[in-house]
């Protein structure tokens, strides 16, 4: 299978990089043909508002919503959250996402960039110590249909929120695991639900 990393904006070059480690050779898909040959996706983190923008602005939007509610296996992270969740809380003016698992998503909710931290998160699937996960300027879920499965959560000011979820082919994180040497989130998407 053929992963593509959308190159549109955010930390696309440390994702392939990951999948490198994971023994998967990826490219930067940022054309209708690199979209069309490729067999899995992951959106990376950055700015969802810019992300959506130049999605449309490249004629690559419609492109990307059709192949991922089509059954193409995709990840997200970060901003990549935002832009599978089916509904974004309080969105930007204009903003959009592709769609593909039944969350509703809060966009920066732990806070501003100096209200970034990292914490380790035992996630189900993954076995061993936890991992390590980076959130800056991060999403959480507020809501999820019955066949989303929830992976992680954090606490925060006494209430429970998810970070990491599943539904079928499609897996979203709300922090950055392309920003740590330790490459199992990336490996869960290659074996679990890319190749499932």
């Amino acid at each position: 299978m053929k992963f593509g990393v959308l190159a549109l904006q955010g930390d696309f070059r440390e994702h392939i990089e990951s999948l490198k480690a994971c023994g998967v050779d990826a490219i930067a898909a940022n054309t209708h043909s690199d979209l069309e040959s490729i067999g899995a996706l992951i959106i990376p983190g950055g700015e969802s508002t810019t992300i959506s923008k130049l999605a449309k602005s490249f004629d690559l939007f419609d492109l990307i919503k059709t192949r991922i509610n089509s059954g193409m296996p995709t990840y997200g992270s970060c901003a990549g959250m935002i832009m599978v969740a089916n509904t974004i809380i309080e969105p930007a003016s204009g903003q959009e996402s592709f769609g593909g698992i039944d969350i509703a998503v809060r966009r920066n909710a732990f806070g501003r960039q100096v209200e970034s931290f990292e914490s380790d998160l035992a996630i189900a699937g993954i076995a061993g110590s936890p991992v390590r996960a980076v959130f800056i300027r991060a999403p959480w879920v507020e809501s999820w249909g019955s066949d989303v499965e929830i992976l992680a959560s954090v606490e925060q000011a006494g209430a429970v929120h998810p970070v990491a979820v599943r539904q079928g082919k499609v897996l979203a994180t709300s922090f950055h695991p392309e920003l740590t040497a330790d490459h199992r989130i990336h490996q869960l998407f290659v074996e679990q639900i890319a190749q499932a």
